[in-house]
C-alpha cells in the first residue's frame, strides 16, 4: 500500500526544488549575457588601432550576443506555446493518477493542443462520471433489496404473530417479492457478466420475422387491455440473422414492456425491421410522452428510472433492463440509442450484423 504514496510525494518535491532553481536562471542568463558582452568590447579594444580589423571583430563577437538573444526570445516563445500547455496537460494527468478526477484543462489556452485538451477533458468526464456510478451502485442495490426484503419480512412476521392469518394471498404476496429479489440478482448477474464480455452467448440462424411474430403474440393481451394498438412490420420476411435468440427476444421484449408502460390509452407501439447494408436495424417506436432531454444521457446507466409519473407497476421491474439491453446488444456486435421528445413518444434504434 506503500507504493501508492509515493508519486505525489515525488511530484510535490519536484515542484519545490523547481520552485527553488528558478530564480537561478535569470542568473545564469545575464552572465552568459555579461560574458559575451565582455568578450566582444575586449577584442574590440585589442584591435580598435586597426580599422579594419576592428570591425570584423565587432562582428564576431557581436553574432553570438544577437544568436544568444534569439535564442532566448525562441525559446521562450515555444516555452508559451508549447511547454506550458504540455506542462499544464501534465500536471493534470498526474493529478487523475492521484485520484483527483474534478480536474479540466482549459481549452482555450493552447490552439496547438486544443484538440488533445479537449479530449483529456472528455475522458476524464467520462472516467469521473464512471466513478460516481461505482461509488452509488452499493446504495442503489440496497435501496432495490430493502423494500421487498422488508415486505417478506413483515408478512413472515404477521403470520408467526398471528396479525396476519397464513391465507393463500399473504402466501403469493410473499413469493411475489421472493420472485423480485430473484429477478434483481439475476439481472444484477447478468450485467455484470455482459460488461466483464463474459457472458456466454448462443448465436442461431433464425427468421426475424418469426421473432417479432412472438414478441406480437406475447405482448397483445397486455397491449389490448391497456388499450394500446401494437403493430410490427418488416421489410424482407425472409429475412435471416445470425445471434442468440434469447437474448435478442430479452432485450426487445424489455423495450416493449418499459414502452407499455409509458404510453397512455389510445396510444401506439411500433416494431419495424429493415435490412441494411451492415445487418439488420429494428426500430420500435412509442407515442408516449416522451423523455426529457436531460434524462437522455443516463437511460441506459443502471437503476435509471424515469418520473414517477412515467412508472406503472414500478415495484415489479429491477431497472436493470436498459443497461442490460445495452450490454447484450453491443456483446452481438451492435449498437442501439434512443431519441425521444417530450410529448413526442420515443424511439429506440438497433443496429446489428448479420
Amino acid at each position: 500500500m506503500h507504493h501508492h504514496d509515493h508519486p505525489p510525494q515525488l511530484s510535490h518535491r519536484r515542484w519545490r526544488y523547481s520552485r527553488r532553481f528558478f530564480p537561478f536562471v535569470p542568473f545564469v542568463i545575464i552572465t552568459i549575457l555579461l560574458f559575451i558582452g565582455g568578450t566582444a568590447a575586449i577584442f574590440y579594444l585589442l584591435f580598435s588601432e586597426y580599422v579594419g580589423v576592428r570591425n570584423i571583430w565587432l562582428l564576431v563577437c557581436g553574432a553570438p550576443f544577437a544568436v544568444v538573444l534569439f535564442l532566448i526570445f525562441f525559446a521562450f516563445n515555444m516555452y508559451t506555446r508549447y511547454g506550458k500547455p504540455l506542462q499544464e496537460i501534465f500536471s493534470a494527468i498526474d493529478s487523475v493518477a492521484e485520484g483527483n478526477l474534478s480536474i479540466r484543462v482549459a481549452e482555450d489556452n493552447s490552439p496547438q493542443f486544443q484538440e488533445l485538451i479537449k479530449r483529456f477533458n472528455k475522458m476524464v468526464s467520462e472516467l469521473e462520471r464512471n466513478e460516481t456510478q461505482r461509488r452509488n451502485l452499493t446504495a442503489d442495490i440496497a435501496h432495490e433489496l430493502r423494500t421487498p426484503i422488508h415486505i417478506i419480512q413483515g408478512n413472515l412476521e404477521g403470520i408467526i404473530d398471528g396479525v396476519y392469518k397464513p391465507t393463500p394471498e399473504h402466501i403469493n404476496n410473499t413469493l411475489d417479492e421472493t420472485k423480485l429479489l430473484t429477478r434483481l440478482i439475476n439481472d444484477l448477474q447478468t450485467l455484470s457478466l455482459a460488461e466483464a464480455d463474459q457472458l456466454p452467448l448462443h448465436p442461431t440462424r433464425f427468421l426475424l420475422a418469426d421473432l417479432l411474430a412472438d414478441l406480437a403474440s406475447s405482448f397483445s393481451s397486455e397491449a389490448t387491455s391497456l388499450g394500446i394498438d401494437l403493430k410490427t412490420s418488416i421489410s424482407d420476411s425472409k429475412k435471416e440473422i445470425t445471434a442468440d435468440h434469447d437474448r435478442i427476444d430479452q432485450v426487445l421484449s424489455n423495450l416493449i414492456s418499459n414502452a407499455l408502460r409509458h404510453t397512455p390509452e389510445g396510444g401506439t407501439i411500433s416494431i419495424s425491421a429493415q435490412s441494411t447494408e451492415k445487418g439488420i436495424q429494428i426500430e420500435l417506436k412509442d407515442t408516449g410522452d416522451g423523455i426529457p432531454a436531460e434524462d437522455l444521457p443516463f437511460i441506459f446507466d443502471r437503476f435509471w428510472r424515469g418520473s414517477k409519473s412515467r412508472t406503472r407497476e414500478s415495484n415489479t421491474h429491477s431497472g436493470l433492463g436498459l443497461a442490460i439491453a445495452k450490454q447484450l446488444i453491443h456483446a452481438h456486435g451492435g449498437t442501439i440509442e434512443v431519441k425521444s421528445e417530450v410529448g413526442s413518444g420515443t424511439r429506440f434504434i438497433i443496429e446489428l450484423p448479420n
